[in-house]
C-alpha cells in the first residue's frame, strides 16, 4: 500500500487536532499553525470531544496581543486567630467561617482558595478577569509533616476558580459546584514543588500572565 505522504499526514494532524482561538472577543476553532495577529490560541481539543480539560498543552500567543504578568501571589494572612507564621493563618474566614476547614477540605486547599482570590484582585486592579488567564506557574510547599507536597487540595481549589464549566453546554460541571467564580478558561500550567516559600507559613504561591482582549 502506499505511504501517505507529508502533506497528507500534516492534514490529517490539522483536522484531528482543532484548537481554539480568541481573536479580539471573537471565538472560534482553528488548525496548527502560528498564530494571527492578536490571536491567543488555547491547545485544546475541539469542545465536542473534550468538554472538560483540566489545562491547555500550551498556548500560542499572536504579536499585537498585550499580556499582563503577575507576581507571585500567596494567600493572606486573613486568620487573625491562629498563630502567625502557621499554614492556618493563610485560611482566608470570608471563605471558611472562622477559620474552620469542612471534612476533606486540607489547609493546602483553603490556602489555594486564599490565594486565587487574591490573584482575582490583582487582575481586577489591571481591568482583567480570571477568564483572562492563559498560562499559570504554581509552587507548592509540603504541609508540616507531610512528606510530598497537596496536590490534590490544590487542585480542588483550582477548579473552584478556573476550568469549572462545560464547554459544550457553558454550564458549571456540577462536580465542581458551587464555584467562587464560573470561568470556561483552561491555561497552560506547571506546578512546582518547593522547600520553602517565601513567606512562613505559606503552602502556595501562584503567578499567572493573562491577555487583554483587543
Amino acid at each position: 500500500m502506499r505511504k501517505p505522504t507529508r502533506r497528507m499526514a500534516v492534514v490529517a494532524a490539522v483536522s484531528s487536532l482543532a484548537t481554539l482561538a480568541i481573536t479580539g472577543s471573537v471565538v472560534a476553532v482553528t488548525g496548527i499553525g502560528a498564530p494571527r495577529p492578536q490571536e491567543v490560541r488555547y491547545n485544546l481539543a475541539a469542545p465536542a470531544e473534550a468538554p472538560d480539560p483540566f489545562i491547555a498543552s500550551g498556548v500560542a500567543v499572536g504579536n499585537q496581543v498585550p499580556l499582563y504578568f503577575s507576581s507571585g501571589v500567596g494567600p493572606s494572612a486573613l486568620n487573625t486567630a491562629a498563630p502567625a507564621g502557621t499554614p492556618e493563618r493563610y485560611i482566608d474566614p470570608a471563605q471558611f467561617p472562622g477559620g474552620v476547614l469542612p471534612a476533606g477540605v486540607t489547609v493546602t486547599e483553603a490556602q489555594g482558595m486564599n490565594a486565587m482570590a487574591r490573584i482575582q484582585e490583582n487582575l481586577t486592579s489591571q481591568g482583567l478577569t480570571l477568564a483572562d488567564i492563559i498560562s499559570m506557574r504554581i509552587y507548592l510547599e509540603a504541609p508540616p509533616g507531610a512528606t510530598r507536597a497537596d496536590y490534590n487540595g490544590w487542585n480542588r481549589a483550582y477548579r473552584k476558580w478556573v476550568a469549572n464549566v462545560n464547554r459544550v453546554t457553558g454550564e458549571v460541571i456540577p462536580a465542581y459546584a458551587p464555584v467562587s467564580f464560573a470561568n470556561a478558561t483552561r491555561p497552560s500550567r506547571t506546578n512546582l514543588e518547593v522547600d520553602t516559600l517565601p513567606v512562613g507559613g505559606w503552602l502556595v504561591e501562584i503567578e499567572v500572565v493573562a491577555a487583554y482582549k483587543r
